[in-house]
């Protein structure tokens, strides 16, 4: 069982799936963690707007708080992103 194709091949694609959930969930942890030091608690509406982004957007918004003064500066950037 162990050396049909198809066995390793749905090995393989769970391996790849746990790779990725742990990309997200580390993304996440770390743009909540600049977040949070910067705006203080983010409002439940906010924290389901993050959430709800790719890898890729999270390391973009990881980039962009950069330059965020505050929690307006946050908002202005999800709107702006959405509308892409």
């Amino acid at each position: 069982m162990r050396e049909s194709v198809i066995y390793q091949d749905i090995i393989q694609k769970g391996r790849e799936e746990g790779r990725e959930e742990g990309k997200q969930e580390e993304a996440l942890r770390m743009v909540m963690r600049s977040l949070t030091r910067l705006c203080g608690t983010l409002d439940s509406n906010l924290q389901r707007r993050i959430e709800a982004l790719s890898v890729t957007q999270l390391e973009d918004l990881n980039e962009a708080l950069l330059d965020f003064a505050d929690a307006t500066d946050l908002e202005d950037w999800l709107q702006e992103y959405q509308e892409r």
